[in-house]
């Protein structure tokens, strides 16, 4: 599991790292434009953009495909804080795969496992009905197991290590949890700030420039918006999966409590426990 997600974090550096080097020379290519600009702006008056060029760059942006948008949103909204919420991205969906994953290892038939406990309790076999829990992958199937390790002690002494060892097993269910959460607080966060920087920079722009024009300010609010939406969209997909672990652990959690209640039961109809 570990190499799981050593394995995709690799994979999404590795394609996302060419991306940020483009990046950062789409920004120091624009700042000598914009240098460039300002200059031939101070001798002459700048002229509006002729219809024709607006349409062709609309145009080309509609025939781009969703990836290509994609790159073209992160190349334009400041590489530095967009990879920030990228790794964030990147780190939570490797806890979601790792935690869906171990939670679907995880879930258990109870009603099979418990008719195969039943069937060598009738035949007077605990020590049968342990191998068939131990053999059974999954917290229910431990659970099971302790119970009827307890089971000369009497059905309270049964009742308590299912509650014990049940606490243990949800911590199990629950880790990795607190990362999840973390990156799903923290991605929006990250846009924000970036959000902030980008109209600090946008207003530095129109001070350079000494005149309000729309081109500036438009430039600078889309550059610095996007980062927000990047980290709304980070967050969002995140809670998706955060949501779907969650109530699998509850499933999970009340197959354990069935489960736990159904054994004493069985166990005492066997008259497994010794007065």
């Amino acid at each position: 599991m570990r190499k799981l997600i050593a394995l995709l974090l690799v994979l999404g550096l590795a394609v996302f790292s060419g991306n940020a080097l483009y990046a950062q020379d789409s920004d120091n290519q624009a700042t000598e434009e914009q240098t460039e600009e300002t200059t031939s702006e101070e001798q002459t008056a700048p002229a509006p953009p002729p219809p024709a060029q607006v349409d062709d760059t609309a145009s080309s942006t509609a025939n781009l495909s969703g990836y290509q948008l994609l790159k073209k949103y992160f190349i334009d909204g400041s590489w530095i804080f967009m990879s920030f919420v990228l790794v964030c991205l990147i780190l939570g969906l490797a806890f979601c795969i790792e935690r869906i994953l171990t939670l679907n290892i995880a879930t258990t038939n109870t009603d099979k496992l418990l008719a195969r406990i039943d069937e060598n309790l009738k035949n007077n076999d605990i020590n049968g009905a342990m191998e068939v829990c131990k053999s059974t992958p999954g917290p229910t199937a431990s659970i099971l197991y302790e119970g009827l390790k307890n089971a000369d002690d009497g059905p309270e002494a049964v009742e308590k290590a299912v509650v014990s060892y049940g606490s243990v097993q949800m911590g199990l269910l629950e880790r990795g949890l607190v990362w999840i959460s973390l990156f799903i607080a923290i991605a929006p966060m990250l846009g924000f700030m970036g959000t902030v920087i980008g109209m600090i920079q946008a207003f530095d722009r129109i001070e350079a420039v000494g005149d309000l024009s729309p081109s500036v300010v438009a430039g600078g609010i889309k550059v610095a918006l996007l980062t927000t939406v990047f980290g709304l969209i980070t967050a969002i997909i995140l809670q998706i999966f955060y949501n779907y672990i969650v109530n699998k652990i509850d499933g999970i959690v009340n197959r354990m409590e069935d489960a736990s209640i159904a054994l004493v039961d069985i166990m005492a109809e066997n008259n497994v426990f010794k007065n």
